[in-house]
């Protein structure tokens, strides 16, 4: 009796790649499910998630350069779900119109050249402009530079933040042992409008997982000096070290609109400023409307610059009152 043995050429072609793509499909269907357990896995998959475009071309080369009618069909599930997620992030959102604009930059405490991050800062004619990174030494520097486009200033800290318009109630919110978030009011020409400002600890990505516990102890804090905001306008802006798709934040963004999700054009990723990766930058409002958001060319810091274009009034003066 003859003897038959496995032979690779008995598996259909294709069978590799086409369970590769399924995969991926299962990964962007199924990436909430993922657990954020002491390693925080889920949080580390949302935060890169975006990247997984990278895998469909080369899934697309492989199966059509195989000539695999299943892997090709197989294929289409990832870029057809990676779209749904993702696809209205690179649609074009921004808008004319606005009354204010708000501009944040982590300086970096580091940063060789403060005067002319100031002038970049300055060229953008933002109204107001949230600092993080600030230093003992850096602070002063920051302060003189500014004076004369921004009259009305507060900091405290390593936050700060300038103003064209008059502030009041400015303080410094304590989310750590020493200062890395404040509060203000803005008294702008259409209405009080609260702005803060944070910067909050970072993370890191090490054989443990995803080390996310003094951020995200940080970040309840924020989340309750925010939630007890009386303001009907607020604006949280400033460095957060995760993405706005990072289910961790979901208990301050559940309540507030993210600007370059909702007027951006494009991912706006912020980090490093070389090569930017990944959007950690963030500006967040509730009860204005974003008209237009971007991110600005790189200064000395290690981080982009982020911007954008807000209407205060967007129900109209029938609404109410502002305060």
């Amino acid at each position: 009796m003859p003897r038959h043995r496995w032979s690779p050429r008995l598996r259909p072609r294709g069978t590799l790649r086409a369970g590769l793509s399924v995969l991926l499909a299962l990964l962007l269907l199924g990436h909430r499910w993922i657990p954020n357990t002491a390693s925080h896995l889920g949080s580390l998959v949302d935060t890169l998630l975006p990247w997984t475009a990278l895998a469909i071309p080369v899934l697309w080369a492989t199966a059509l350069l195989r000539r695999s009618r299943a892997a090709t069909a197989a294929v289409v599930l990832p870029t057809v779900l990676w779209a749904a997620l993702f696809g209205g992030t690179l649609a074009p959102k921004s808008s004319s119109g606005g009354d204010l604009t708000v501009l944040s930059h982590n300086v970096n405490q580091a940063n060789p050249d403060p005067r002319g991050t100031v002038r970049s800062l300055i060229a953008a004619k933002a109204d107001v402009v949230a600092l993080e990174e600030l230093s003992p030494e850096t602070a002063p520097t920051y302060e003189r530079a500014l004076a004369a486009a921004y009259p009305y200033h507060f900091y405290e800290g390593t936050v700060g933040l300038w103003s064209t318009s008059p502030l009041r109630d400015a303080h410094a919110v304590p989310i750590m042992p020493w200062t890395r978030a404040m509060r203000a009011t803005v008294q702008t020409p259409e209405g009080p409008l609260a702005v803060y400002v944070a910067h909050l600890p970072s993370v890191r990505v090490n054989p443990d997982g995803f080390t996310t516990g003094a951020r995200d102890a940080a970040l309840g804090r924020l989340t309750t000096a925010v939630r007890a905001e009386h303001a009907r306008n607020v604006v949280v802006m400033g460095d957060f070290n995760g993405s706005a798709d990072d289910r961790a934040l979901r208990p301050l963004t559940s309540g507030m609109s993210s600007a370059q999700s909702t007027a951006g054009n494009g991912f706006g990723f912020t980090w490093p400023s070389e090569f930017p990766v990944i959007r950690i930058d963030q500006i967040f409002v509730k009860g204005v409307k974003t008209t237009s958001a971007w991110t600005l060319p790189a200064t000395t810091s290690d981080h982009l610059p982020v911007a954008a274009r807000l209407d205060l009034d967007p129900g109209g003066a029938a609404d109410g009152p502002k305060d």
